[in-house]
Parts: C-alpha cells; sequence; structure tokens
C-alpha cells in the first residue's frame, strides 16, 4: 500500500552519526550534522557527563536534536551496546583524549576494521600522527602553540588570547566540512574515510594569510594593533567622540571617498602621494593618520558609521557582542533560530543562510520537538 509520507528533503537524511565527543569542538560538528538531517547519537559518560552540562545555554545550543545516551565504556555491558549502536553508523565522531576509546577495542583502526565503509573523523589538540599526537590541549593552548596569541597588539605587547573559542569553533566546522566531504566520497565510491582533524590544524587555517606567508619566509608577520590586513593608512581604528570606529578603506578611490566625506580629500591625497595598483599607501603615513584622527574625532560614531558606508566607505563603530547581537537581531542581519525544548535557546543558525538545506524552512527546528535526551 502506498505511503503518503514525504521523504525528507534534508540534505543528510539517513545519515547516523555514533558521536563520542565533549565540550565545544565535536559537539559543534556533529550539532552541523543533526542540523543537516543527520540522526547523531552521542555517548556521554554517566559517571562525569559532558562539561557543557554546568552552562545555562551551552549543553543545549550544542547538542540539541541529538539523542544522548549515557554509556559507562568501563563495563562490559556498555561496550556491549555501544557495538548494538555502532552497527547502526555511517559515522564516528571521535573527540576524546587520543588514545581513550582504543582502550575500548574503538580505536580508529579496530572500527574500520569492523566496518570500513566506517566514516571516522578524529578530533584532537595536534592531529592524531606526530610527536605531539599524545598532548591534550585547550583552546588557549592552541592559540598560544600556533602563534595566534602573538597575533594581536602592538610589538612588545603580552601575548593577546582572542577572547573567545575561536579555535574551539573553528575545529568543528571544518570537521563538519570534512565528514560531508566524505559522504559525498561514499556516496560515489562506496569506500569509507578516516579523517584527522586538529584543532591547531584549524589555528593555522584561521591565520591562513599569515601562515602563508610564514611557510615562505619563516618569519612571524608583525604585531600592528587595530589596522587592517592591507595595511591601507585608511584601514585603521580611530577615537570619535563616544567611542571608536573601525575604517576600511582599502584602496586609493575608497581614501578619496574617505576625504569626501571629511572635507580633507586635498590633504589626504597629497599625504598619500602618487598610488600604484592594489590598496592604498602614503609617503607621510604618520601625518596621515593624524589628519584623519584629528578630522574624525568631532563626530559621533553611529552617525558617522551610517555616513561613511551611505559614501562607499565601509565603516562600523565598535561593539559589544550584546549590542552587536540585539542590532543584528533587530534588522535581520542574522536568521535567529529557537531551539525548542524546557528552556528554550537562541541560536544564530549555522552562519549561513540556505533556499532548501533545510528542507525548505528558515528554522530547522522550528516545528518539532528536541530529540536531546536529558539525563540527571
Amino acid at each position: 500500500m502506498p505511503s503518503n509520507h514525504q521523504p525528507s528533503t534534508l540534505p543528510l537524511h539517513g545519515i547516523v552519526v555514533l558521536d563520542f565527543s565533549h565540550v565545544i569542538a565535536g559537539p559543534f560538528a556533529t550539532y552541523y550534522l543533526a542540523t543537516l538531517g543527520a540522526r547523531v547519537i552521542k555517548v556521554e559518560n554517566p559517571h562525569r557527563g559532558d562539561s557543557l552540562r554546568g552552562s545555562a545555554h551551552g549543553f543545549e545550543a550544542f547538542n540539541h536534536g541529538k539523542e544522548v545516551v549515557q554509556i559507562d565504556m568501563q563495563q562490559e555491558s556498555g561496550r556491549a551496546r555501544a557495538w548494538e549502536l555502532f552497527e547502526l553508523a555511517d559515522v564516528m565522531v571521535d573527540n576524546m583524549r587520543p588514545g581513550v576509546l582504543e582502550r575500548f577495542g574503538f580505536g580508529e583502526a579496530q572500527v574500520r576494521e569492523r566496518k570500513p565503509q566506517l566514516i571516522h573523523c578524529a578530533i584532537s589538540g595536534y592531529g592524531r600522527a606526530g610527536v605531539w599526537a599524545d598532548r591534550s590541549a585547550y583552546d588557549h593552548v592552541i592559540q598560544a602553540a600556533s602563534g595566534m596569541s602573538l597575533m594581536a597588539g602592538h610589538e612588545g605587547d603580552d601575548p593577546i588570547k582572542v577572547g573567545f573559542p575561536v579555535v574551539d569553533s573553528a575545529t568543528g566546522i571544518l570537521a563538519a566540512m570534512g565528514i560531508v566531504a566524505a559522504i559525498r566520497r561514499r556516496d560515489l565510491t562506496g569506500e569509507g574515510e578516516s579523517l584527522d582533524v586538529s584543532m591547531l590544524g584549524a589555528a593555522l587555517q584561521l591565520m591562513y594569510p599569515q601562515t602563508v606567508d610564514a611557510m615562505a619566509t619563516g618569519k612571524p608577520p608583525t604585531r600592528v594593533g587595530n589596522v587592517g590586513y592591507s595595511g591601507s593608512p585608511g584601514a585603521d581604528t580611530f577615537f570619535c567622540s563616544d567611542g571608536r570606529i573601525a575604517l576600511g578603506a582599502n584602496t586609493p578611490q575608497q581614501m578619496a571617498k574617505l576625504g569626501d566625506a571629511l572635507g580633507i580629500r586635498p590633504q589626504v591625497e597629497a599625504l598619500m602621494g602618487p598610488q600604484a595598483r592594489g590598496f592604498a599607501t602614503a609617503v607621510r603615513p604618520a601625518e596621515l593618520r593624524a589628519l584623519l584622527q584629528e578630522s574624525i574625532a568631532p563626530h559621533a560614531a553611529a552617525a558617522l558609521e551610517d555616513r561613511l558606508n551611505a559614501a562607499g566607505v565601509p565603516a562600523a563603530r565598535v561593539r559589544d557582542l550584546g549590542q552587536c547581537v540585539a542590532e543584528a537581531m533587530a534588522h535581520g542581519l542574522i536568521e535567529a533560530w529557537t531551539l525548542p525544548g524546557q528552556s528554550p535557546v537562541s541560536v544564530p543558525g549555522l552562519g549561513f543562510r540556505s533556499r532548501g538545506l533545510y528542507g525548505g524552512r528558515s528554522n530547522p527546528h522550528g516545528d518539532k520537538e528536541s530529540r536531546t535526551s536529558r539525563f540527571t
């Protein structure tokens, strides 16, 4: 008898993910997969649980839409239950400290031998090969190891950590992308895959232009503070009467528009001198910056932001995250989703809009109950 049930249009419908991960990087990767339609079964240690359960919104934000099962891998009965779930899996994610799952017979080589078509994704601090493979890591440790903490500020400043777990988040996104690519390759070839995703690798990807330069020269980039990557005299951060504003006048044309908007174009062009192709330069950069600062200082940041953007000069007043989120939601700049449950959580989607990836819904979570099982 024909069914009236319509097949899901979610791109990962039918994919099952066995998720041995905790905290941020692994759970963020599998949250992407769950949102795109995969069935994600998160295995949690019943004695400790995920550290993010102590966060008011963190655990739900990273694990919504997953099935959470508590399994004691030290017990034979727990391992037997894990193998039952493994038989369902297309993908296995291991975000545990290197060597932990191997002790229980669930290492990459062990599970791939049992199921060659499996897509196995290992997430770790430094990768599963090399002399640092056994080292554990946290976001701020990787920022130090990768040189990221010596990118911000000026020469001679102490190391400056990025103020949020940027490496954890980027590692999760890279892992999700690798898994989706491996699923597609398996569709084409029938072959499984082993993915080795490291936090160090993610950090170097985030610093891609500077990483490429360092690989070519062996030298670190110069620390330049709050200026743009282009080095243009108009790509800098300036004081206003009530705050600060960041400008992105990177080209000679944008510098001319900036000069017009501030009423100082002749002086700006004189201090810039002849221009070649590419980013704007200055023959007297210190004087030009001083001129721009003097001209910007009397203006209120919000009004100047509007004025410069209307003139074709990229500009944004310096906001805190709370201000940014409030304005972005008010003006529809992000696609905010509400994750349903006992305590609904608002999240900024997956960072991109889509016409059809979420089955034609702007919020894939808006019309279904959470699959997350809660344990105490």
